[in-house]
């Protein structure tokens, strides 16, 4: 059955005719939006105890504390943290055993005369499920496409109103809860690239596993977690960091996957003399990648997961099938160098023509956008398949007219060759791993790390068969 997208005015009303809610509404950056269609539905003396916004920065340090950013995550979780403090200690004993309270705020940098730039925001509300019981709390971070300032105050306000409805009407249904963030939204206007949610409202949630959600439903076109499983918002994480990302199905992680990952780390770093701590690298799957069919396994997504979060990896989820969009995606958030690491085979795909006749410059427009910036691809030799021989950059076959390409995107160093990779474990595909795990023909466990080994046979991971 569809859901029904509620508006605003319905959504507000019905939180503000609860008369078991009470709580504070705080709004640093583009005006009391979301207080606004409070007031506007009617009945908001029973469910608001204080709106507030702390425009100059004086004024915001005085009552949240100082933050070198004002719009980041750190300064909304000051915020969800002083406001709600503050409902518990003023009302709890009037009204603490009836009352479940919460505490909304958003700081955000929107257009406005001075910025001419999309926006940004953080979002969040900590929130009690029922009266007495320990808080919840869902931090959204959103990137904002208005055209104008007027544009983007509207949205925050609509989806302020989301925010809160879902939290407190929706938290038993988390997927429901993240698709009513955008009801009369729409992806032009906003895009939610983080969210997590925390608390005794939601006990069985893997945050991961929203992260799939938001890229799989349309809300975003990529997500990032970190090794702790922690959704991740992506300009923070590449602040000022390097960024090599290896693209596979990791269905499972394999030697090979593996090894040509941390031989293009070794190489990327002695190349830009960069420390290791300013180099992040993630290990991507685009959702074509995630899946079977027409669907996508939940669970299937989770096992990876597990193997590449033990692995110490930070995981990207992307629709960015083509290379050239990743690249797009991605240069905005670092001002360092970005690598793609990649076997022959990937190489001779993206030198492909067909995958871009729908751009108007051909191959040459994807590839003017690939490396516009600093970014390199680091390619691995490949085994042919029907000779068994061992095919380098040298050996790699493509159309006359695109041999000039090729070999003047080589010696500007946009291409480069990696041979440190070890040539025994050119043979191993992780589909034909896959297949021996679910078999039961144990020489899978020589294709892939010991440590993965251990943990697809402790947990039974992609119906591994143990004996």
């Amino acid at each position: 059955m569809e859901r029904q997208a509620r508006d605003s005015h319905q959504k507000a009303l019905t939180i503000n005719l609860d008369r078991g809610r009470y709580g504070t509404i705080a709004e640093i950056g583009a005006g009391q939006e979301t207080a606004r269609w409070f007031f506007r539905a009617g009945g908001a003396a029973g469910t608001i105890a204080k709106t507030m916004s702390a425009y100059d920065m004086q004024f915001s340090d005085a009552i949240y504390g100082q933050s070198p950013r004002y719009v980041s995550r750190a300064r909304l979780g000051a915020m969800l943290e002083h406001e709600y403090a503050l409902l518990v200690e003023r009302l709890f004993e009037s009204r603490g055993t009836e009352t479940s309270f919460f505490a909304f705020a958003n700081t955000v940098a929107a257009r406005s005369y001075t910025r001419k730039t999309d926006g940004h925001g953080w979002l969040g509300i900590r929130f009690q499920r029922r009266p007495r019981e320990l808080p919840s709390q869902i931090d959204v971070h959103v990137n904002l496409h208005g055209k104008n300032n007027v544009q983007d105050q509207e949205t925050l306000g609509i989806l302020g109103v989301n925010l809160i409805y879902g939290a407190m009407m929706l938290h038993q249904e988390p997927e429901s809860l993240l698709l009513s963030l955008m009801d009369k939204l729409y992806p032009e206007l906003v895009e939610i690239d983080m969210i997590e949610l925390s608390g005794p409202a939601f006990p069985d949630v893997d945050n991961r596993l929203m992260a799939l959600r938001l890229v799989q439903k349309g809300l975003s076109n990529a997500a990032l977690f970190s090794p702790d499983g922690h959704i991740v918002q992506v300009a923070d994480a590449l602040w000022k960091k390097a960024v090599l990302i290896g693209r596979s199905r990791f269905r499972p992680p394999t030697r090979f996957t593996l090894d040509l990952l941390e031989n293009a780390r070794t190489t990327f770093l002695a190349e830009t003399h960069l420390a290791g701590d300013d180099l992040l690298v993630l290990a991507e799957m685009t959702l074509n990648n995630l899946t079977e069919g027409d669907e996508i396994d939940a669970q299937d997504f989770l096992y990876r997961a597990d193997i590449l979060c033990a692995m110490g990896q930070h995981v990207l989820i992307s629709n960015y099938g083509e290379y050239y969009r990743l690249a797009q995606y991605l240069v905005p958030y670092t001002n360092q160098p970005i690598a793609l690491a990649m076997g022959l085979p990937s190489l001779r795909e993206i030198f492909d023509e067909r995958y871009y006749e729908h751009l108007p410059g051909g191959i040459l427009e994807s590839f003017g956008r690939l490396f516009k910036h600093d970014l390199r691809l680091y390619v691995c030799p490949a085994i042919d398949p029907q000779s068994g021989a061992l095919q380098g950059m040298d050996e790699l076959e493509l159309s006359p007219q695109l041999q000039h390409l090729y070999a003047y995107l080589r010696e500007r160093g946009c291409i480069k060759a990696l041979d440190t990779v070890n040539h025994d474990y050119l043979s191993i595909w992780s589909h034909e791993v896959l297949e021996k795990i679910r078999h039961g023909d144990h020489e899978w466990e020589t294709m892939v790390p010991e440590q993965v080994a251990q943990m697809i046979k402790t947990q039974a991971l992609f119906n591994c068969k143990v004996s």
